[in-house]
Order: C-alpha cells, then structure tokens, then sequence
C-alpha cells in the first residue's frame, strides 16, 4: 500500500520540539544553562547532565550536525516563547477594512453619522469601504450613489486617501479609502505607549490596562425593514 497522496487541504502538524528522551540522535552539541557551549556529547550524557540540575535538554537547533541543544527550564522556556510571540503580535499594525453600508434613500442625519463612524474607524488606523447597496429600480439612478460617496468622501478628506475610487459590484456601488500617513503615525505611537504602560503594569504588579474595543461595521439602519420596489 503507497503512501497517501499530500493534500494541502489539511492542516499540517506543526513543528514539535525535541525534549529529553524525544531527542534520538546519538550525539548532540551541548549548550549550558549559564549558555557555556560544552561540545559534543554523547545524548545519554547530555541527558545525565540535566537531570543533574533538574532541568531539560531541550533541542534549539535540530538542523546542525550534530543538533544543538540546551540544557533549560522547559516549562520557563515555552512560558518566555509565548510571551515574546504576544508581544510582537501586540506591537504589530494590523490594518482592517470596516464596511459602512447605505442605500440611495438614506437621508442626510444618516450620513452625517456614517462620517463620523467613518472619522473613527480610521483615526484608529483602519480602512474604509463606503458600500451603497440597490434595491429593485434604484440602480437605474446611480448618480444618487455618486452624490452620496461624494459627500461622504468630502467630509472626510483631511484624514484620508481615496484608494479605489467609486466602482460598481454587482447591485453595489464601492469606494475605498485609507488613513493618511500622517494618521498611522499618530496609530503606531498610541500602540508603542499603550505598550510600554502594560509593560510597566506587569512589571509592577498591577492590572494591565484593557485592550481598545474592537469597532464593529456600520449597516444601514431601514436594509432589513426595506422591500424591493
């Protein structure tokens, strides 16, 4: 019987790190606990070492030739791995597209709000995509739409940049914008602030500050009420 075909489809296993007896090679290079290289050792020996201090051996290298290891606290170990992995994810910039969706009927109150939810998805670093959706005849008017994002796109352009201009999708009418560099300026030091005050609170000993709130898309309010004409 062959061995089953790859299907890219499945999740693949992730990489597994080598612990005490999971390392099966004969001989490994051997790094200390103070991080002193002691050589090549035979694995049995490595592992007596370990043991010793009431630690692990613990593959850092399963490249090299031969592996290299190091005789650690395995649980302090993956405890410090995961920590510096949240840490990078908290200091990236991850830029979002937040949808805000009206119809060719929605009245003047209604834009004048989606502006203003507009002004802060992207004061808060995100991308914008104004959606004006059509119902039965309305998409024989598209200049409605038109005038609509017109207005929209002016009572934001000191904050934004158009990126695609007004395009037709289907029974839609898009447009998408994104925060000027200025404004991710302004993002990128509020998160490095936020950060260095969790950093200082959990050095400290005191709660961490919350995480901002996550800002949902804008619907139209009268979308789900409205029949096709």
């Amino acid at each position: 019987m062959g061995r089953p075909r790859f299907d890219p489809r499945q999740p693949q296993r992730q990489f597994q790190i080598r612990v005490n007896h999971r390392i099966r090679v004969p001989e490994v290079r051997v790094i200390d606990a103070n991080g002193e290289m002691l050589g090549v050792l035979s694995t049995h020996e490595a592992l007596r070492r370990a043991q010793e201090l009431g630690l692990d051996l613990v593959e850092v290298n399963p490249k090299a030739e031969p592996p290299v290891c190091k005789i650690l606290d395995f649980g302090k170990y993956k405890y410090e791995e995961k920590k510096k992995a949240g840490e990078a994810k908290r200091k990236q910039t991850v830029v979002q597209i937040k949808e805000i969706k009206l119809r060719p009927k929605t009245d003047d109150h209604d834009i004048a709000f989606k502006t203003n939810a507009a002004r802060r998805f992207l004061e808060a670093g995100h991308k914008v995509k104004f959606t004006v959706r059509f119902r039965g005849r309305e998409i024989t008017h598209p200049e409605k739409a038109q005038e609509q994002l017109t207005v929209l796109i002016q009572g934001i352009e000191d904050i934004a940049n158009v990126e695609t201009r007004a395009m037709m999708e289907a029974r839609a009418m898009s447009v998408l914008v994104a925060p000027k560099p200025a404004i991710m300026q302004k993002v990128a030091q509020a998160k490095a602030q936020r950060e260095k005050e969790r950093q200082q609170a959990e050095k400290e000993g005191r709660e961490l500050p919350p995480e901002p709130e996550s800002l949902p898309d804008v619907e139209d309010e009268d979308d789900e009420d409205d029949d096709e004409d």
